[in-house]
Formats: C-alpha cells, structure tokens, sequence
C-alpha cells in the first residue's frame, strides 16, 4: 500500500534533522520536508494560503485561527522554545531601568503577535507589573492573522523607511521586545542595553518557580487529513519524537559541536531543565505552559475565548511506548 505523501514546513532544527534527512521514518507517511523557510514566511503562507499539510506555526496564531473555528488541529510537539527575558532591550538613556519605568512608554516590536512579544508582554504584566495596555506598541510590519485591536489597546505603525533598532539606538521609542536579537545590538552598538542585563539567571529562578520553559510554536494539521487518517497523529508524535531523542544522543557528543565546553553546558542544561527539556504530549508541564500563553492571548485580546487543551490538540498519549530521552 502506497504510504500517505505530507507536506511538513518547519524549522531547520537538529531535533528534526533525521527526518529530514530520512533516518527516522513516520510509519505509513511519507514527509515532505520544508526546512528552507524563515519563520515568519512559513507562518504567514500557513495562516493566509493553507499550504502545508504540516506545519509549524506561532502558537498564538494557531490559538487565534481556532478561536475563529479554523479547520486546523494540533499535535503536541513543540519545535520551538525560548525564554524571553534575554530579548527585552532599552536605550541607554530611556532612563528605563526596571520593568515598572516601561508604563506608558513606546515599545517597538516587529508585530503584536509573535508569541515572543505575547509571552515577554504576559510576563512583564503578571510577574512584573507593567499592565500591556499601559504602553504603546510600536510595530514594522503586518499581523499574520487579521485583527482588530481591542478598546484600549494602542498600536502604532512605523513610517515608511524607518527600523525598529535604529529608532530605539536614536531613542525615538525607548524600549524594545524583539522575537531576535536586533541587528544594531548584534554589531555592539553601546546604545541598546538589555533591560534584565542578568537574563539568563532571571530565566533560571523564573523556570525553578514556574515550571514554564515557553513554548513559542506548535505543531499544526489540516483537519480534514486528520478526519480522513486518525492514526496519522500519533505516527507522526512517535516519529518527531524519535528524531528528537537521536538529536539529544549527536548534540551530546563534544565532537559533534564546535564549541569547547559544550558538555559543560549540556550538563548545566540537565541539571536545571531536566533530560527532555523539549518535551513532546500534554504532560503536565507543558498543560502549564500551553495555559498560561491562552490565558495571556485571551488578555492581550488576541482571542474571544479559551479552550480546553483536549479539544484543541490530538489525542497522541504514547504512554510507555514514547520519549527514549531517558535513556539518553
């Protein structure tokens, strides 16, 4: 029987290089691999045109696109991680010196639905006091997913020719959430400060109370394939899981990349987020995580409503048979 041909658009990551490059196989599917984009192109072909099967898209697009009654499902496997507070920047001279001091200032950030800016806006909001409706939001380019802002709820579009890090270095916006490191920054450039100069011990003692490692995607399907195909779920869990636990066994080998301490850090990594720190399913840490970007989605108004997380991702539950990271 001839195996079912899927389109599958996603990042150029290690955790999916043995698909990729067909060492792991899903059972009965044939993966078309799309790697080749940049994240914001494959969100936007996703959320506009529909052209993959597969796809890996912003989770809170996928929130917003189901909150409309999409014809999409999800998969509970997370490609895409990050903490946030490394990405929250300020000029030197805004004065900004602690989170509180961004009330009512201009805050750049590419767009208004990233999930790096939903989970930087939801934290600085819940843990840090600075209520989103309270600053201005100052964006360079369209949304993924129409929307009409909320009342009370200030975006502003830059003019014509002007860059998002080029403005905050000049100081025309004081402050910065950028789902990457702004060029200007990149190059040195003495302007741009990070408003938690500390992050990544900030993003340690927020893990250790929290539990949440973000997640900033997930993993989305038509729904009518898996209408047609109610296997093909949990055959394609089984396989991104596979590929991630060979991608655990490679990074671990010090030949393998070329940095000189990197069993240092894997170690470090081990000992803070645990063996299997891009857990797949609905375990319940990642329920965690998963409700609290929808709660912050539905305070940002970017959704009407919230839901369930049975009703929105399949039922992939690979109990003893899944993971292999612990045997890493």
């Amino acid at each position: 029987m001839a195996k079912l041909r899927l389109t599958v658009a996603c990042g150029d990551y290690e955790i999916v290089r043995a698909l990729a490059d067909g060492t792991v196989a899903a059972d009965g599917i044939e993966l078309i691999m799309l790697t080749g984009m940049g994240s914001r192109e494959r969100h936007w072909r996703m959320a506009r045109k529909r052209e993959f099967d597969v796809c890996e898209i912003n989770v809170g697009g996928y929130l917003m696109g189901r909150d409309r009654g999409e014809a999409l499902t999800a998969i509970p496997v997370f490609l895409h991680r990050r903490f946030r507070h490394g990405f929250a920047f300020v000029n030197v001279n805004s004065g900004i010196r602690t989170p509180k001091d961004l009330i009512g200032k201009k805050i750049g950030g590419t767009n208004f639905q990233p999930a790096s800016n939903i989970w930087m806006r939801g934290i600085l909001e819940e843990h840090h006091g600075v209520p989103h409706r309270d600053c201005i939001w100052v964006v360079d380019r369209g949304e993924d997913v129409e929307f009409t802002p909320p009342q009370g709820l200030r975006i502003e579009m830059i003019p014509a020719g002007k860059r998002l890090d080029l403005m905050l270095a000049e100081g025309e916006i004081p402050a910065m959430l950028s789902p990457d490191i702004p060029r200007l920054f990149l190059q040195g450039d003495k302007r741009i400060v990070r408003l938690f100069p500390s992050y990544k011990d900030i993003e340690i003692e927020f893990f250790k109370r929290t539990g949440i490692f973000p997640i900033m995607h997930v993993t989305v399907v038509k729904q009518e394939i898996v209408d047609k195909y109610p296997w093909l779920a949990t055959n394609l869990v089984k396989a991104f899981d596979e590929a991630k636990a060979l991608a655990y066994r490679r990074v671990a080998n010090p030949r393998v990349v070329p940095l000189a301490w990197i069993r240092t850090a894997w170690e470090e990594q081990q000992e803070v987020l645990g063996n299997d720190p891009w857990a797949y399913g609905l375990n319940d840490a990642n329920r965690k995580n998963l409700q609290t970007v929808q709660r912050y989605c539905h305070r940002q108004g970017l959704i009407a409503r919230t839901m369930p997380l049975d009703d929105l991702f399949a039922n992939t539950d690979l109990g003893d048979a899944g993971g292999g990271a612990e045997n890493i």
